[in-house]
This record gives structure tokens, sequence and C-alpha cells, in this order.
């Protein structure tokens, strides 16, 4: 359990008593992970009460399945992996959704990487498939970063010929992700969701593919409400599933647009933001 003691935690507003909550979602870097990118050590006997109380934690990353079922391999069996942005979602190995982009799409967005490293921008294309992650970029810098998220990657001559089902186009920036690459993908804005996620972040995904639809296709399946949804996120790939729970929460330091969509503000990633909030509503 947290070692901080609950009554300690001050979230505004926040009604007072355990709360019938049914589904806990949370991003992952920059929300339960710490800066280090580490799990919280009390993570685990957390899951274990919410099991026993049939309440279901589901993480909802940009990271891809086989990283996320790596993270929580000893914990995996019947837990919900939001996985790519929402664009793939998996539970015991079985998919439950997933949202592909097009080969001629995730095709142009490689070409137009390309156009930017000639231009002298230090940034590298992740082809997100089903199976794998594609990349052509093989220097260690790049390759390290892509190791983090993804821990199935292929390095490959041509990404643009990979034969998987692309369920995302993922893009890293060394520098700016929301000023410099971000905007070099305005021709796909027009007809596809053009994320950043993070600092050095941008992820191309179909319009009809994000973290919220994801989260609302597991509700109705499930049959949980908004109102038995608990939500912690980050960053502007996050918008959407906060929007999907009456439990919103932004962490301590998000993104400003985060903070002003959700409805309660929660401690930091490393202050165990998450898990002190869920003691404290849950009543742990």
């Amino acid at each position: 359990m947290p070692a901080t003691p609950t009554p300690l935690l001050d979230i505004p507003d926040l009604p007072e008593g355990p709360a019938d909550i049914r589904l806990i979602v949370t991003d992952m870097d920059g929300t339960l992970l710490d800066d280090a990118k580490r799990i919280p050590d009390g993570l685990w006997p957390v899951l274990a009460e919410l099991r026993r109380r049939g309440v279901l934690f589901s993480p909802a990353s940009g990271r891809q399945y086989a990283t996320l079922a790596r993270q929580f391999a000893d914990v995996a069996e019947g837990m919900v992996f939001i996985a790519e942005n929402g664009t793939y979602v998996v539970r015991d190995g079985v998919e439950l959704s997933s949202d592909s982009l097009g080969p001629a799409v995730a095709g142009a967005i490689a070409r137009t990487v390309r156009r930017l490293v000639a231009g002298g921008v230090d940034v590298g294309a992740v082809v997100c498939g089903k199976r794998s992650a594609y990349v052509e970029r093989t220097d260690e810098a790049f390759l390290a970063e892509v190791r983090k998220y993804y821990v199935e990657h292929r390095i490959v001559e041509d990404v643009t010929a990979v034969e998987d089902d692309v369920i995302k186009v993922a893009l890293f920036d060394f520098g700016s992700a929301e000023h410099s690459t971000a905007p070099a993908l305005a021709e796909f804005a027009g007809t596809h969701q053009v994320v950043v996620s993070g600092e050095h972040w941008v992820d191309v995904m179909n319009r009809t593919a994000d973290k919220g639809t994801a989260l609302r296709g597991l509700q109705r399946a499930l049959g949980i409400t908004p109102a038995q949804t608990m939500v912690f996120g980050d960053y502007l790939n996050d918008l959407e599933m906060l929007d999907a729970a009456d439990w919103s929460f932004a962490m301590a330091g998000a993104h400003p647009e985060v903070v002003r969509r959700a409805r309660y503000l929660a401690p930091s990633n490393n202050d165990n933001g998450v898990l002190r909030t869920i003691a404290r509503v849950l009543g742990l």
C-alpha cells in the first residue's frame, strides 16, 4: 500500500467516502510511472486488492501491447491493455478492438519524415504494426528511445514495405515534437489524428482512433458507466479518455490543456499520485 497516509491527500471538491468504481484506466509515462520510468512498488498490492474487489485495472498508453504485457507479466491475467494510443486493445492475448492505418498513409508519413531528416530535423519514424514496430534509423541514440516503448521492434531497409497490420506511425523528435515535427505533419491533420503524446513524440492515427474511443468501447462491452470509471492522464493523447470518465484526474505538472479538461488534480507521478488517489477514492 502507499507509504503516504491517505488523509494527507488533498484533492479539492473530491466527494468523501468510498466510491463505486469498477474500472480504473491510467496512462503510463508521466502518470503511473515516475520520471525514471519506474512502476511504483506499491502498485502490486493495490492491484491484488482491486482484483479482490472486482475492479478492473487497465493501462492505457502509446506504448505497444508487447511492452505493456511484459511490464505487467505477473498480473496480466484478465487485464485489458489499451495500447498504441487506443488503436489496439487486448485482453489475455485476444484482440478486443483495433483501428488500422492504411498502408498508403503510413508510407506517406514515412516519406515526410525522410524529407524532414534531409532538411536537418533530428527525427525518426516508428511504423507500428500489431506484430512488431519497424524503424529505418539505426543510430543508438534513436534506438535507445525506441526500446523504451517498443520491445518488439525490427530494423528494416524500407518501413513503407513492411507486411504487417499497421495501426499507428510514431515519430520521435530529439527537439520539441509539439513545435517542430507536429506542424510539419499538417497535411495529415485534415484526415487523420496528429497527436502530441509527449515532449518528443507525435503519433499519427486514424481519426476514429484514440484512448477515449477505446475506453468507451470497453465500457460498453463490460456494462460499466462513466460514473464507475476513474482515469488518470498527463498529456494531450489522454484528453479523450478523460472525457469518458466522471472520475478524471490530471496529474500535477500535466499539460495545461489536460488540467483544464480533467475534473480533478492528482499528485504528480513522482509522488505516487495514481496510487494515493486510488487509495483515497476507494478507501483502501
